[in-house]
């Protein structure tokens, strides 16, 4: 057998397979003279069916299946050995239909070539990196909040300030059914607080979403519609109220703190505050943290410069799949997915360039850490190595949950780089100010 590869430029090449009959021949006869001790034929016994008539009746599909057999290993072998780097995987280049009568055949396979680049990690403009405080305001807020949460209920037919409505959201066009609770002071739009002060259980009322809430970001909490569609979002809705309720906010007592928090975790309001201050900062820091890798993503993006084989990947889009598409629907797809693969290319990059990769031993030990945060949430506070150890095995044999916690602590790593070695510029913020600034 014989692999040459001829380059069409940098980014494309052709790979042609010489297939001589030395190289099948062998693997054939032994299938079929396995076919003859076991063949069923009318009018012959078992083990004795002519090998010509096997031939006949078999030879064309297993000289087919082995060839191809062949081709596969040899072109896997190939591109392993010659540390090509290929988009997507070879596409069958034949313009004639193969001549399977004859004794040797060639087979051409068009390569995407993976592009040369480097990527400049640390940036030229600075990233801003979100420290999201929660200010009095917020902490002050979620307070009466709680103190309403775990008050006592008074039920009322009419809405008046201050109330909790109970109902149901609805907009047949954008598929909006949402049953949801809120307190009457998160509606912002004064025409719209006019409509609903003094309406009664079972009313429906009418809504523009158009400033309805105090931000956008409420729409998808109310409305539960996408983040994308929440920005701006200027519809009528529908409002069915299914109840009113006034809530009387509970005392701020050691009997509330330990209802809450514990056994003596908070003793005063001051502590109250600072414990939902830290709590709510916590919090904060993942959606920093992805505001961050969704900036950095896009700057790399944005700044790396690469051709990719675009022609090629589109047509192996196009025959790759169950169904086969039509050019302009391999087009669309190309188009739709060429920046996520840009960043496939350039993740790796900095993964191979600078060392990014998880041990066994890493997921091992991130694997036990999260078992130990889910036994907290259920009160076992100190399990035993031996326990996390047990627990930690059976995870570890689970393809699909190893794939997840490395895929999670590959994003961590990825992330902690980023941290270090691009160029950030820290700015703190308010939480409604962030959301203001990093989604309008």
């Amino acid at each position: 057998m014989e692999i040459t590869k001829k380059d069409i430029d940098s980014l494309n090449a052709v790979v042609t397979v010489a297939v001589k009959a030395e190289d099948y021949s062998g693997k054939v006869q032994k299938i079929l003279n396995n076919y003859r001790k076991t063949a069923n034929i009318p009018g012959f016994r078992k083990g004795h069916v002519p090998m010509g008539m096997v031939k006949k009746q078999y030879g064309k599909a297993v000289l087919v299946e082995e060839v191809n057999k062949i081709l596969q290993d040899a072109l896997h072998n190939y591109l392993t050995e010659e540390k090509l780097d290929v988009l997507g995987n070879p596409l069958p280049k034949n313009d004639t239909e193969i001549d399977w009568d004859a004794k040797d055949f060639t087979f051409d396979f068009e390569l995407g070539l993976s592009p040369k680049f480097d990527v400049d990690v640390v940036g030229k403009k600075a990233i801003t990196h979100y420290n999201i405080e929660a200010d009095d305001k917020m902490v002050n807020d979620q307070v009466t909040s709680i103190r309403k949460q775990y008050g006592k209920l008074i039920s009322k037919n009419e809405v008046e300030k201050g109330d909790e409505i109970t109902g149901t959201f609805s907009n047949e066009e954008k598929e909006i059914n949402k049953d949801t609770t809120f307190s009457l002071d998160v509606i912002k739009g004064k025409t719209q607080l006019k409509k609903i002060i003094g309406a009664k259980v079972g009313d429906t009322l009418s809504l523009k979403t158009k400033n309805l809430f105090a931000n956008d970001h409420q729409n998808q909490t109310y409305l539960e519609v996408s983040q994308d569609e929440a920005q701006g979002l200027d519809i009528e809705v529908n409002f069915e109220i299914k109840e009113v309720n006034l809530r009387e906010m509970a005392v701020l007592n050691q009997e509330f703190f330990d209802k809450i928090f514990g056994k003596d975790v908070v003793k005063s309001e001051d502590e109250l505050k600072a414990k939902i201050k830290e709590d709510a900062e916590k919090q904060f820091v993942q959606q920093s943290d992805q505001k961050l890798m969704d900036e950095v993503v896009e700057s790399l993006i944005s700044n790396t410069k690469f051709d990719l084989p675009g022609e090629f990947l589109t047509k192996w889009i196009q025959f790759s799949g169950e169904k086969p598409m039509t050019e302009e629907e391999a087009k669309a797809e190309y188009e739709k997915s060429e920046k996520g693969l840009r960043f496939q290319l350039i993740e790796g990059k900095i993964r191979k360039d600078n060392d990014i990769q998880v041990s066994f031993d890493e997921l091992k030990d991130y694997s036990k850490n999260m078992i130990k945060m889910q036994m907290a949430q259920y009160g076992q506070m100190n399990p035993s190595d031996e326990e996390l150890d047990s627990i930690a095995a059976r995870i570890m044999s689970n393809q699909e949950e190893v794939k997840k916690l490395s895929e999670q602590l590959n994003s961590q790593k990825l992330l902690k780089f980023f941290k270090e070695t691009t160029k950030l510029k820290a700015k703190k913020i308010t939480y409604d100010k962030f959301i203001k600034e990093a989604y309008s």
